[in-house]
């Protein structure tokens, strides 16, 4: 078999900014003329990537955002077409849109399953009213559980973001909401803690003393209640940040990144991961619609920087995206960083209880993932 692949599109576009988004989105009013530009451009960069890249089995399409869901659906599937015929699918291949569960966007959801995705991403982030609020969202709380329990019955494969360690939220209040989550039907629950990124609104509401979020132990606490109450209703925590009701609702796409393997970033400011010739190359995409626009109609394609990694970066991404996942990397795609069993560093870690005594993957044990950014900084270094 070919050498798996995936495709991410990112379609830029949104209703409304949330204040904690640091992603390269842009507000979707009067966009409609660049959209179709937009789409037409995606093609044609899919068109240019496909000729050079050789035989590969697509394991998953993902749109992302930006809100995919704003796309027409004949959009969705002409994409999707497309994508299908450069390269052959996997039997279980992964299609993914990304959606706010707005009414208006969940009227289009049996339109998207049509136009081939299986498999739906709703960012609820909330389920009551106020934090909706906080977090910028256009939806009510009993609109994204209807979404939710609509797309359940619709969509063969359901996921949903949840945020937590939001402003003055407590264990129990996170613990009610979990439960309220779990009665909604999804096989998939990505619940991300807030980070405060630089340059979003947030950034500036905490500078001002307008937003305050919660503190180190707080949100280590609300970690750990996430890990006992999601487990303990069957759904394994196989990332950082994601749990699945067993394997066959994993994120195929995720796993993409998480083990290293190829992918296209297709659409403004997209990032991509590709191996040619036995070098891997880091690419990104023109940033804006309009640049992204423009230079596909020079080039054919989308792409703005092109770099082939060093062993040594190769390696570190490894790292750092690999030991994310409960499995872990394997020792052998970190030999350029000189990380290996018997390595001082590893040995002390291992026995701080903060690795996995495994002979043959780095795997973080439990306590190990609570302090990822500082075990994955300190492995890097060693």
């Amino acid at each position: 078999m070919s050498p798996a692949l995936g495709i991410y599109i990112h379609w830029p576009f949104c209703a409304r900014i949330c204040p904690y988004c640091d992603f390269n989105v842009y507000r979707h009013r009067g966009r409609e003329d660049q959209g179709a530009s937009l789409k037409t451009a995606i093609l044609k960069d899919l068109e240019t990537q496909a000729a050079s890249l050789g035989p590969r089995t697509l394991v998953s399409v993902f749109f992302g955002g930006g809100t995919p869901s704003l796309m027409a659906p004949e959009w969705v599937a002409e994409i999707i077409e497309t994508c299908q015929g450069l390269w052959p699918g996997a039997s279980n291949l992964e299609v993914t849109l990304e959606a706010n569960p707005t009414d208006a966007e969940a009227a289009k959801f049996q339109a998207f399953q049509g136009a081939g995705v299986n498999r739906l991403s709703l960012g609820l982030q909330a389920l009551n009213d106020q934090d909706l609020k906080v977090l910028g969202r256009d939806h009510t709380a009993e609109e994204g559980q209807r979404a939710a329990q609509l797309a359940a019955s619709i969509f063969p494969r359901l996921s949903i973001d949840l945020i937590y360690a939001r402003p003055n939220q407590t264990v129990d209040m996170w613990a009610a909401e979990l439960d309220a989550a779990l009665k909604l039907g999804a096989q998939h629950i990505s619940p991300y803690q807030l980070t405060i990124e630089a340059g979003t609104a947030f950034e500036r509401a905490v500078g001002r003393g307008r937003l305050t979020p919660p503190g180190p132990d707080l949100a280590a606490d609300l970690y750990e209640a996430t890990q006992d109450i999601l487990c303990q209703a069957g759904f394994e925590a196989y990332e950082v940040s994601n749990h699945a009701r067993g394997a066959d609702h994993q994120s195929r796409h995720n796993l993409v990144y998480w083990q290293g393997e190829d992918y296209l970033g297709i659409g403004p400011g997209a990032h991509g991961r590709i191996t040619r010739g036995g070098a891997r190359q880091a690419t990104i995409a023109a940033l804006t619609p309009k640049a992204y626009i423009e230079r596909v109609g020079l080039t054919g394609l989308g792409v703005a920087e092109s770099e082939s990694l060093s062993p040594i970066a190769m390696a570190e991404e490894r790292l750092l995206s690999g030991l994310r996942i409960v499995q872990g990397v394997a020792y052998s795609d970190l030999a350029a960083l000189d990380l290996h069993p018997h390595s001082a560093e590893v040995r002390t870690l291992t026995n701080s209880g903060l690795l996995v005594p495994d002979s043959d993957r780095l795997r973080a044990t439990p306590a190990g993932r609570l302090v990822l950014n500082w075990l994955t900084g300190r492995l890097a270094l060693a």
